[in-house]
């Protein structure tokens, strides 16, 4: 159960890392009016929840 726990983590990891990225070049944007669909800062924040949840449990196992 833990190396699956592990494996979630990393993979919230990454999407944290990911999320970061793409709110970076969110806000860099040239044409201010392009605006995207996905809103980065909350699935940056769901991902470190989750990443933050997978870890508990798995030192907890």
């Amino acid at each position: 159960m833990a190396p699956l726990l592990w494996t979630a983590s990393g993979g919230f990891a990454a999407l944290a890392i990911a999320s970061g990225l793409g709110a970076r070049r969110r806000h860099r944007r040239r044409d201010p009016d392009a605006v995207g669909w996905v809103d980065w800062p909350t699935v940056q924040m769901l991902s470190l929840i989750g990443l933050a949840v997978t870890i508990g449990l798995a030192f907890k196992t």
